[in-house]
């Protein structure tokens, strides 16, 4: 039987990638595809939006109630996914929260949820990137303590419009967890003086359609290494969200991770 999927954010650049894969996917079936109740696609077909034609499935801003969903992706804006959110808590809903930029009254209340549904909330679907976390995790662990400065560089799109990336703060937290630093430093300008040990320098790009780069430099004196993870295509966002979506599926109240999706040991 096909796990069936439903898409918040569906009239999104990342939401109609998600309906496109989600259709050569033989083991899923997206039964709803949603958007917020003033959007002007509501009403119009997912597949058209998405340019694969007629799907038979209009964008709506609720799920009929009879519609079974075994997995919902929330690939929106903060205020979407709160939005979405009462829905899943309500109908027992699995959530995949792939949006990024919530306040941390946001992510409480994200966090909070798991205590009744299954919730897979992560700053970056990309299975590269996720494994880049855990290979920044062993690198910080292995430099600890060793005279390293750490910086993360991460390059976006002109649309995006949260700064820094959630990636590039979640790298950031990584490191920070394991060598202790205490401040992060966005960007630098003026006479600041020498490089303290205790920061993080996290530094935003914004260039034409960059779908993603991040950087994350491990420095001392002599010499340098950099973890990297370029981006080519959204897909590789819209996959992971999928393959987050199929094990959420099958799982138990709780919060869970892209760690879990791909074995990565606590």
């Amino acid at each position: 039987m096909k796990i069936a999927i439903g898409i918040n954010g569906a009239a999104g650049r990342m939401g109609q990638r998600l309906v496109a894969l989600s259709q050569e996917d033989p083991e899923l079936k997206l039964v709803a595809a949603l958007e917020f109740p003033q959007h002007p696609s509501l009403g119009k077909d997912a597949g058209e939006i998405a340019g694969l034609g007629i799907l038979g499935l209009p964008v709506q801003a609720q799920p009929g109630l009879g519609t079974t969903i075994n997995a919902l992706i929330d690939f929106s804006t903060p205020e979407g996914t709160m939005t979405i959110l009462p829905l899943c808590l309500n109908r027992k809903i699995p959530l995949v929260v792939a949006t990024t930029g919530h306040t941390s009254e946001q992510r409480q209340e994200i966090a909070s949820a798991a205590h009744q549904i299954p919730v897979l909330h992560a700053p970056n679907m990309s299975l590269a990137v996720n494994v880049l976390f855990e290979l920044t995790r062993v690198a910080s662990q292995l430099l600890a303590g060793k005279g390293f400065d750490v910086e993360i560089i991460e390059r976006h799109h002109r649309y995006k419009k949260d700064s820094p990336s959630g990636t590039a703060l979640q790298f950031a937290k990584i490191v920070q967890q394991v060598q202790g630093q205490k401040e992060f430093r966005h960007g630098r300008e003026g006479l600041v003086g020498e490089r303290p040990e205790s920061e993080i320098g996290i530094h935003a790009v914004r260039v034409g359609d960059n779908v993603g780069e991040h950087t994350v430099v491990f420095s001392t004196l002599g010499e340098t290494m950099e973890l990297v993870h370029k981006g080519h295509t959204r897909d590789s966002y819209a996959r992971g969200a999928l393959l987050a979506a199929k094990f959420l599926a099958s799982k138990g109240p709780g919060m869970y991770s892209m760690n879990d999706v791909l074995g990565i040991a606590p």
